[in-house]
């Protein structure tokens, strides 16, 4: 798999995140998204059991909206 850079956050700064990119995948359309990993136990309380294999970021709406843009043009 590969990954294809759609955009970062603009506020994040030259080396910071979050970041979205589209994968390569032929078998089903998926993305990848670099961001703060959360840490907040109120916030992981919420969001109940993780599988090891996962975890939860928190992303802006920036990175929300990139996504809906290369949705809109057909990417």
């Amino acid at each position: 798999m590969r990954a294809h850079f759609l955009g970062k956050d603009p506020q994040s700064g030259k080396d910071g995140s979050p970041t979205l990119f589209a994968t390569d995948r032929t078998d089903r359309e998926t993305f990848l998204v670099q961001g703060w990993k959360v840490t907040d136990g109120d916030a992981l309380s919420d969001v109940g059991p993780v599988p090891g294999h996962e975890d939860v970021v928190e992303v802006p709406v920036e990175i929300l909206e990139m996504y809906l843009a290369h949705k809109e043009a057909g990417s």
